[in-house]
């Protein structure tokens, strides 16, 4: 059963319209589970929390029976490719940002990997825009660190950051910052206006030719290695330059163990690093790439059983201080094709809330205000979307962006096809998963909500 919604966004003032919401400010949440806990309601007003608390009477307001259901702050995902401008035929600004609200997203940072690359005010500004009309979700663009991602010259990082867009991450993401030198400039550069860098740490000569990760799949397979060490020495580069410089770096993607180990190690010395993992990496490993199916072709790759171990770990202790989606869609040619042709990369924002439950709530190793604090309220804090107010607490006074979901939802089957991205290169494919989103909504206006029928409106 599909949770797609039943009307689309169309742009207004706010940036935030719903043929289900237009004209209604007024909601009552009845019976929802703060973060997991106690039954509540919650009623809202004008996009704001108004109160919560037990018996709330509706008022005039929309009933939305949430009985069972838990609530959560909207998810902040760190990293997403939109894919527009330039490549509309992966995916658009509202295509990806209808799939956000559907995964229970109120904000997402579009990576800046587009055609041409968001390396200019004007290209950030296009985005946000795009995503302002769309109005299913906040688009944050992520300015590129150089200029065309080409690792040579530093990008216009202080006109990104002073553009309406307000760009405050950078990143050359699907690329390595490798010049040491220009990583410690850009460090410096960013601290002017309070700015992150999120690298993708991959070394490039260490991964030349590289297809799958370095083990004994990729060798059953023919498959150039990708060693683990390629990553693990960037972010020990890295960290050290954001402890000489006092800057703030942040951590794509996070794929082994000895990663983990370098991080916790930053933070141990209490240097400005954190760092995100996407789900794919918490429950998938290089074993299914067995079949030569392209689909689990991605940058990072995916690695062992025990890797998988570590980033759950680290992940729950805080090592690792978010999960982002690192959605990317890529049009069918690009994927049914030969191995080392294939393009990499998986989308994931409408999976990603079920996966966080399979891999790390369903085994005990996060509990719902885990989650939440994982998937909302430190990448709001990272990608400063909490000014905006994203991972704010369900209280009174807080804006009204959160999600409703159900996780006792049965286990359904992925069906990409049912899914509001343009794009079908899901991992997930075929896999039964737990939970579903009944609702989000972004300053009171929802944004995605039920199609099944069952009453709750």
């Amino acid at each position: 059963m599909s949770n797609r919604p039943d009307s689309r966004g169309t742009a207004s003032g706010s940036g935030t319209a719903n043929r289900r919401g237009a004209g209604n400010d007024r909601w009552l949440i009845k019976g929802a589970r703060v973060l997991g806990g106690v039954a509540a309601d919650i009623r809202v007003a004008g996009g704001v929390i108004e109160s919560v608390g037990e018996g709330l009477v509706a008022d005039g307001a929309t009933v939305f029976d949430a009985d069972g259901l838990i609530v959560l702050p909207g998810l902040v995902d760190l990293h997403a490719h939109l894919r527009e401008p330039g490549r509309e035929d992966a995916e658009t600004v509202e295509t990806g940002t209808r799939a956000a609200a559907l995964g229970g997203y109120t904000a997402v940072h579009a990576m800046a990997n587009t055609e041409p690359v968001a390396d200019t005010a004007g290209v950030v500004e296009q985005v946000w825009r795009l995503g302002r009309q769309a109005g299913y979700v906040d688009v944050r663009p992520v300015g590129a660190v150089t200029v065309g991602i080409g690792g040579e010259n530093l990008a216009e990082l202080g006109a990104m950051a002073e553009s309406a867009a307000r760009v405050t991450m950078f990143s050359d993401d699907g690329h390595c910052v490798s010049d040491p030198l220009l990583m410690r400039r850009a460090l410096e550069y960013v601290k002017a206006f309070g700015g992150v860098i999120a690298q993708h740490a991959q070394e490039p000569r260490l991964t030349e030719g590289a297809q799958l990760h370095e083990g004994e799949v990729a060798s059953r397979l023919g498959l150039a290695g990708w060693p683990s060490a390629a990553e693990e020495a960037i972010i020990a580069r890295d960290c050290l330059l954001a402890a000489h410089t006092n800057s703030r770096l942040h951590v794509c993607h996070v794929s082994t163990a000895g990663s983990v180990e370098i991080i916790r190690w930053a933070k141990s010395k209490g240097w400005q690093v954190t760092a995100e993992v996407t789900p794919h990496h918490l429950l998938l490993t290089d074993d299914l790439a067995e079949n030569y199916d392209t689909v689990y072709k991605v940058n990072p790759p995916l690695r062992t059983r025990d890797d998988v171990t570590a980033l759950r770990n680290g992940l729950a202790d805080g090592s690792i201080d978010a999960v982002a989606t690192d959605h990317a869609p890529h049009p069918v040619e690009a994927k049914e094709t030969e191995w080392a042709q294939a393009a990499m990369g998986m989308t994931g924002l409408e999976t990603a809330l079920r996966v966080v439950q399979e891999a790390m709530v369903d085994t005990g190793l996060l509990d719902w205000a885990g989650v939440a604090d994982r998937m909302s309220v430190r990448p709001a804090r990272i990608g400063q979307a909490a000014a905006a107010g994203h991972g704010q607490p369900i209280a009174p006074g807080s804006p009204a962006s959160f999600t409703l979901y159900d996780p006792a939802a049965g286990r359904e089957r992925v069906d990409p096809a049912a899914h509001a991205s343009k794009s079908r290169n899901s991992p997930f494919a075929g896999m039964t998963l737990p939970g579903r989103v009944h609702a989000t909504f972004l300053r009171g206006v929802p944004t995605a909500g039920d199609r099944a029928g069952d009453g709750r409106w």
